[in-house]
């Protein structure tokens, strides 16, 4: 089992920045392709980046593509997500997740969750 744990959420104004960071315990050599996903009130849980073991291979969302920089630390298995130029929009409880096999959108391949830390932007 993996364990996954979010922090870094927060309030922060339209155009502020944020950093979120998710720790991995447990099998982490299980962990393998990491990502983050948000859910916003009344919506669906949606994919937002993923990386890859090496953190060479990084995948976003459209939206959030030049805003937003996934990274990882192996050594800490740690995962971050850089939130810059925040939106209204961005607004959503965001969740790490890990084990998936490959990078996809797709929230059941991914066996491992966190909690989730709440991200709230104010317009």
């Amino acid at each position: 089992q993996v364990q996954l744990v979010e922090s870094g959420g927060g309030l922060v104004q339209a155009g502020g920045s944020l950093r979120l960071s998710c720790v991995a315990s447990g099998r982490t050599f299980n962990s393998g392709l990491m990502g983050w996903f948000r859910q916003a009130p009344g919506k669906e849980r949606e994919f937002v980046a993923a990386i890859s073991w090496s953190g060479v291979i990084t995948r976003y969302i459209d939206s959030v593509k030049g805003r937003f920089t996934i990274s990882r630390d192996g050594a800490r298995n740690t995962m971050y997500l850089q939130m810059n130029s925040l939106k209204a929009e961005d607004t959503a409880v965001y969740y790490c997740a890990s084990g998936a096999l490959s990078i996809t959108t797709t929230l059941h391949t991914w066996p491992y969750w966190g909690q989730g830390t709440q991200v709230t932007v104010s317009s």
